[in-house]
């Protein structure tokens, strides 16, 4: 079935400051460019996918590849999971710490292998057996990060931060915010010119995580999913609920249902609220190419890229 090549993507959801929208914008703008160039060339949505996903992995405004938040030592560990629609084979790659675009190491997983997960060293040894040169971890950290790192490890030594349960930041009063508590997980959905659906998702996890702790990004019907005969998800935000609900799969199965990709979006973030509290963002693309996206953070990065050209902004949580 021949489609409308379209690309929608997304830069994170959270309460992002007025300083920091320029540059999300241009992050946006820079993967727009980069994915539908693939489309435009007749390739495939899973290449549209990889391409805007490495572009927002390399770019250190996100929670994503290099300028992703530290763990609790002061590293850096990466999820990513790739998807395609059209017969739902599936790479993803977990708490790897020497790949600098983890969405490559997925994609790789999808292509040359018969297994669909692997984590940690086992998967930088993948990925290397396969082409991939490995780095240093230091490559992906900078400064801005380190400082986000020790504001955050003073605020708990000063009881500011509640970590028994939700780990959400929850400040006393008069103690300033070391954080802003950013999502900027990153992904995408695509559709290509044959009429075949893929997404991605990439990110660095949450501030001051357990080292091997893995969110929802990289699991398959959490954060990410891609089906030809439902939809195309990639979501952002508090991994933990998202994980629970695999709000994912929910929201396209929503589409498959009947739903309107808008629909599905609003009532998947909805459903995350009402059940566990929980908060993020949402992109989807149905299969006649019709795209949803909801978000209950106050701001939510995001872009989209059709024959009518490329759209982006960060809108406001009304």
């Amino acid at each position: 079935m021949a489609g409308k090549p379209v690309l929608l993507i997304h830069g994170g959801a959270w309460a992002m400051p007025d300083d920091a929208i320029e540059a999300h914008e241009n992050g946006i703008a820079n993967a727009l460019a980069a994915g539908y160039r693939q489309l435009e060339m007749g390739r495939s949505a899973l290449d549209a996918v990889q391409a805007a996903v490495t572009v927002m992995e390399d770019d250190d405004t996100f929670d994503a590849g290099r300028g992703s938040f530290l763990t609790r030592d002061g590293r850096v560990q990466l999820d990513a999971l790739l998807m395609d629609g059209s017969n739902l084979r599936t790479g993803g790659v977990a708490c790897v710490e020497r790949i600098r675009n983890p969405i490559q190491a997925a994609r790789l997983v999808l292509d040359k292998s018969p297994h669909v997960y692997f984590v940690g060293t086992g998967a930088e040894r993948f990925a290397f057996q396969n082409g991939m040169p490995l780095i240093d971890n230091t490559e992906l950290i900078v400064p801005r990060e380190r400082d986000r790192l020790i504001a955050f490890q003073k605020a708990e030594l000063a009881g500011a931060v509640d970590t028994t349960f939700s780990g959400e930041l929850i400040l006393d009063e008069g103690l300033p915010d070391p954080t802003l508590h950013s999502h900027d997980t990153v992904g995408a959905v695509a559709m290509d010119a044959n009429g075949n659906i893929a997404a991605g998702t990439s990110t660095g996890g949450t501030l001051s995580k357990a080292p091997g702790r893995v969110g929802d990004s990289s699991l398959i019907g959490c954060g990410c999913y891609a089906d030809n005969d439902s939809a195309a998800v990639s979501l952002t935000g508090w991994g933990e609920p998202i994980m629970k609900l695999v709000l994912g799969k929910w929201a396209v199965d929503r589409v498959a249902a009947g739903a309107t990709a808008q629909q599905a979006a609003d009532e998947a973030i909805a459903y995350l609220y009402k059940r566990l509290g929980g908060h993020g963002g949402i992109i989807l693309l149905a299969p006649d190419g019709t795209l949803g996206l909801a978000h209950n953070t106050p701001r939510m990065a995001w872009g989209i890229h059709d024959a009518e050209g490329a759209r982006l902004g960060v809108t406001r949580n009304a």
